[in-house]
């Protein structure tokens, strides 16, 4: 990575962490792209340079969720069964962000619920990669065979619920992002044994 890069992630990283605190602090429609630029130490053009619009602040971890998702997958060992392996990768990639950081996102997202009707935990560009992945662990061609593509569409809706379920209790701080996907995709994979 290009040390522009790095600078351009760093700066993103900082508007985000002053949103995320602004909106649990006063609430999402209350908080001004003015006060998150200042909040940030940054200008409001360098704030608009990095960011469309302040819900993108509070949606865009959600839709970065699947190119870790099939990395993580592409990771897995072989010989690992697919479902077990997706599982694997989802619960990884709910894992790889810092409680804190967390925590805060989800106080951020609890002042803005009518976002949560917006959360796709999955992009559909990701999906097609996922289901090209899980076919070829399978030894399938996706167009020729539904099974990989229900599986990843099976087990991403079960993590989507577990993150829904995780975002809609900011009230419950047991209730940690790793256990309500973990619940979701094991209640899937005893589903699917017991079934096949």
């Amino acid at each position: 990575m290009s040390l522009r890069e790095r600078q351009r992630r760093q700066v993103r990283a900082d508007i985000q962490r002053a949103a995320f605190a602004l909106f649990a602090e006063s609430g999402f429609e209350d908080v001004t792209t003015e006060q998150i630029a200042a909040a940030a130490g940054v200008s409001a053009s360098t704030y608009f340079r990095h960011v469309r619009s302040k819900e993108d602040l509070l949606l865009d971890p959600v839709r970065e969720g699947g190119t870790g998702i099939a990395a993580l997958l592409e990771e897995r060992p072989a010989s690992e069964p697919v479902d077990i392996a997706l599982a694997r990768a989802i619960l990884t990639r709910s894992t790889t962000l810092g409680s804190e950081e967390l925590e805060q996102w989800r106080a951020a997202f609890a002042t803005a619920p009518h976002l949560l009707d917006r959360v796709a935990l999955i992009a559909p560009d990701h999906r097609v990669r996922l289901v090209e992945l899980a076919a070829r662990r399978m030894g399938v061609d996706p167009a020729t065979d539904s099974n990989p593509g229900l599986l990843v569409h099976l087990m991403l809706a079960a993590a989507e619920f577990g993150y829904l379920q995780w975002l809609r209790s900011a009230h419950n701080p047991a209730a940690s992002l790793p256990v309500c996907v973990e619940a979701a995709t094991v209640a899937v994979l005893a589903d699917r044994w017991r079934t096949v």
